[in-house]
């Protein structure tokens, strides 16, 4: 765990009075922007103690900036929603409010809010544990923060990039990124920003096993805390404080601790720390052999992991409940959760994360070299003009005036068409980007069908057929009583059915019709298995497919979304019968599915949770397709599909 920073315009804290005094100017104010700023400071009153009335007043300040059209009241309410989406574990959220607020600040222009808006973004990014992301975004935030020296928000990205240095297992660096952080916190006189600073120094120097120094620095985090009466603060010494003891393997003192942290953690709705509680808990559960204890934390900081969306301590926790349930003996569990651990290791943070942040640091500081160069160079130029210019200044004012204007126009158009493309730029390579990450995505799961498939079917399926052959060889060697051979019998039987299924499985995870014969026969069998099924008539019908030439991807990918279909039918649309038509002119292929169900309200489809529509989004928004669902309750279903190839 490391301290990570937001950016906020207003103070942490305010006296009672000056909460009055704010409350009367509020309402006293004639001017309504002033007046949707002044419900964004006091909404910050209640943040700690009453998060919804906070929001509250953060609402009233969003839509009366809207309606004033005022851009910099717009963007700020996520600079102040996001402390509270954060302490509930909604970094989804957060981020989503970041990016707009970071649209409207690169629309304003001003280099403090947007510095702003690249460290709030960057800091959801790292919530999410996508550190390249989040370290890209520190660096530009830092970079403009040096630009105007603003020396507190130089401090916040020093102590964000140290806790990104440090999670990627470079202690030493983030430790001298955090100290270049304390020393501009102390600049400031800012206990909150010291108490953080001060987290990542000691964390640095726990994983260097500095532990006397690591103890000292969060007893003096621990102190601040109680002083400011902040309990997030306190949080941060005492999990620190509980990492040292386990290290030192004190278990008593390190188990007080960490349910310390647990206990207020609940209290105050903070899930982060709570999850970081459990994931020290457990750790120190394993070293003492309490393995009962251990089942209770992994499980519950698993949970906490998955409903925060945070990958990196979740793949942790994986790894802890692997080595748990190996100790336990339990190795089927063990294997499935060292799966999960690799599945998650390989997404989160590898070697190429590692070298891609090093070089985008190491760009950083290149580009930074190359501007104070530049600058140097600009100002000997501006020297040698200014003394050419004393020189011939009474012969060519008039025509240099009109030079200069001249020049002033063409870099303003010049600068307002780069600015024009550069944005046309960023849209296209974020569409290419979510492009590359579904076709990714999709082919990385059918190629895991595929495998899965032929393991089953030639692996297992082999194996039981063996199996089969011989039971049959020995029935023929063995004198039985009808009793038993009546039981060998139904074994036999039971053998045969899973035969089937196993086949049935490895049919449906990738159907060797589709491989050999093509789109319009894999949905033809597809269908008839349904009908043979019972489970459902489907009435299967093809219009110039026969012959068609369909791209294998895209094939398997309008396989899927028929599959799906039919199955949400099946599940949930209690119908008899369902047609599917898939036809093919020229270059757009047509999917109709149609069942007499129950129907249902399409609007609901934007608030499904569920993987089903998910899945089927994604793939047509790969194939960039266009999707049309007519149904009503009571009057069936209509999906009209159309791709163009």
């Amino acid at each position: 765990m490391v301290a990570l920073l937001l950016f906020f315009g207003s103070p942490a804290f305010l006296q009672q009075s000056e909460a009055d005094s704010l409350r009367a100017v509020l309402y006293k104010s004639g001017d309504d922007t002033t007046k949707a700023l002044l419900y964004y400071q006091y909404g910050k009153l209640f943040e700690t103690d009453n998060p919804d009335t906070a929001v509250h007043y953060y609402n009233k300040a969003y839509e009366l900036s809207k309606k004033l059209t005022f851009k910099k009241g717009q963007a700020a309410y996520a600079s102040h929603y996001i402390v509270i989406l954060n302490n509930q574990g909604k970094f989804r959220e957060a981020l989503a409010l970041c990016k707009e607020a970071l649209t409207l600040y690169e629309e304003m222009g001003d280099k403090r809010d947007l510095s702003v808006a690249y460290l709030n973004y960057g800091s959801e990014w790292q919530y999410l544990s996508d550190f390249q992301v989040a370290a890209e975004n520190y660096l530009k935030a830092k970079k403009l923060a040096e630009e105007i020296g603003d020396k507190r928000l130089q401090r916040i990205t020093n102590n964000n990039l140290a806790s990104i240095f440090i999670n990627m297992g470079d202690y030493q660096k983030g430790k001298e990124y955090a100290e270049k952080s304390l020393l501009l916190a102390k600049e400031l006189k800012n206990d909150y920003a010291i108490s953080s600073s001060t987290f990542n120094i000691a964390t640095a120097e726990l994983y260097l096993k500095d532990y006397d120094k690591a103890l000292a620095r969060y007893r003096e985090i621990e102190q601040i805390g109680k002083a400011t009466d902040d309990y997030i603060v306190i949080l941060d010494g005492w999990q620190g404080i509980a990492d040292v003891y386990s290290a030192l393997n004190e278990a008593s003192k390190a188990e007080q601790y960490y349910k310390q942290v647990i206990d207020l953690s609940k209290k105050k709705t903070a899930p982060e720390y709570e999850m970081y509680a459990y994931m020290g808990i457990t750790d120190l559960y394993l070293k003492t052999k309490q393995y009962s204890q251990a089942q209770a934390t992994v499980q519950a900081g698993i949970k906490l992991a998955v409903q925060l969306g945070s990958k990196y301590e979740l793949k942790d926790l994986y790894f802890k409940a692997s080595d748990l349930a190996e100790k336990t003996g339990d190795l089927h569990a063990a294997l499935d959760f060292r799966k999960k651990f690799e599945l998650l290791s390989d997404s989160v943070l590898n070697e190429k994360n590692r070298s891609t942040i090093t070089l985008v640091e190491a760009k950083y500081e290149s580009e930074k070299k190359e501007s104070q160069i530049k600058e140097l160079e600009v100002e000997r130029q501006l020297q040698r003009l200014t003394i050419r210019q004393k020189n011939t200044l009474n012969y060519i004012l008039i025509g240099a005036a009109a030079t200069l204007l001249v020049i002033s126009l063409l870099s303003y158009r010049n600068y307002k068409q780069k600015q024009k493309l550069q944005q046309q730029r960023i849209s296209e390579l974020e569409t290419e980007k979510q492009l590359m990450a579904t076709e990714a995505v999709l082919k990385g799961e059918e190629q895991e069908r595929t495998r899965l498939a032929k393991d089953l079917h030639d692996g297992l399926g082999g194996m039981l057929s063996g199996i089969k052959y011989s039971f049959q060889t020995m029935k023929g060697s063995l004198v039985m009583t009808p009793e038993n051979a009546q039981a060998f019998e139904r074994g036999m039987d039971m053998l045969d059915s899973s035969i089937r299924e196993m086949r049935r499985v490895a049919h449906n995870m990738m159907p060797e019709a589709l491989v050999k014969f093509g789109l319009d026969t894999a949905l033809k069998d597809f269908c008839n298995d349904i009908n043979q099924s019972g489970a459902l008539q489907v009435n299967y019908q093809s219009i110039g497919m026969e012959e068609a030439k369909v791209e294998h991807t895209t094939s398997i990918t309008i396989y899927r979304i028929v599959q799906e279909l039919i199955n949400n039918t099946m599940k949930h649309a209690a119908a008899k019968t369902a047609i599917v038509q898939v036809s093919k002119t020229n270059e757009v292929i047509t999917i109709t599915v149609e069942d007499d169900g129950v129907g249902f309200n399409p609007v609901l489809l934007q608030q499904a949770k569920g993987i089903g529509w998910s899945n089927i989004r994604s793939r047509l928004e790969y194939l960039k397709g266009k999707l049309d669902i007519q149904s009503e309750p009571g009057k069936g279903t209509s999906v009209h599909i159309e791709l163009n190839t």
